[in-house]
Parts: C-alpha cells; sequence; structure tokens
C-alpha cells in the first residue's frame, strides 16, 4: 500500500514535470516589453502549475501520514527522505540547479511534508 502511494506520487509528479517542459520548452530572449510581459506570464503559469503539483503531492502525503499511523510508523524516515534527496539532486543537475537550491527546496518541502502527516494523524479514522 504504502509503495503505491509513492509510486503515485512519483508518477504524478512526472507527468506534470513533462508537461511543463513541453510546453515551455521553446524559449526566445527577451527583447522588448512585450517578450518581458509574455515571458512573466509565462513564469505566472509554471509558478500556478507549480502549486497545483506540491498540492497533489501533499495530498498524497496526508494518505501516506495515515497509513503510517494506522501501522505504527513514524513520520520520519530518513533514508526514504535520503533517497528523494538523491533523486532530487540529480534531477535538478540536469536542468542546470544547484544540489543546494535543491536541498533545500526538498527540505522545505519535506518539513511541510512531516507537518501535514502530523496533522493528518491526528484527525482519527
Amino acid at each position: 500500500m504504502k509503495n503505491k502511494f509513492f509510486k503515485a506520487a512519483i508518477v504524478t509528479i512526472g507527468i506534470c514535470i513533462s508537461g511543463i517542459s513541453a510546453t515551455y520548452a521553446q524559449t526566445s530572449p527577451v527583447n522588448t516589453k512585450q517578450d518581458l510581459d509574455a515571458s512573466r506570464h509565462k513564469i505566472d503559469s509554471l509558478d500556478n502549475q507549480l502549486m497545483k503539483i506540491l498540492g497533489e503531492r501533499e495530498r498524497i502525503v496526508k494518505e501516506i501520514g495515515i497509513y503510517k499511523e494506522k501501522n505504527h510508523i513514524p513520520p520520519l524516515q530518513a533514508a526514504r527522505f535520503k533517497e528523494v534527496l538523491d533523486k532530487g539532486i540529480a534531477a535538478g543537475s540536469k536542468e542546470g540547479l544547484s544540489s543546494e537550491f535543491i536541498t533545500e527546496l526538498l527540505n522545505a518541502i519535506h518539513k511541510e511534508s512531516l507537518r501535514i502527516e502530523g496533522d493528518s494523524t491526528s484527525v482519527k479514522h
């Protein structure tokens, strides 16, 4: 059951990232105010998609939190987080993102995930 949630999260994020990459793969230089406005619009759209992806991720985290509580598994799984971090750093590197940035980003996401897992376990199911 636990692997089912992890696989769903990975597939969801992968599909979303593939869609984002395909949509914005072709970028053109910013030479005019119109180009600047168009580029800013693309950034706003990407930010919105990122929030939707993060929201979907955290909904899956909540389900995992319920599973962990029912099965007496502690919320913090250090080995799993290291695996997520290593994969994130590798994927980020392919996109030209520094390992420091990816580490900070994933630490922030992980902190929020632990908060959500804690919230999901405070409601009895």
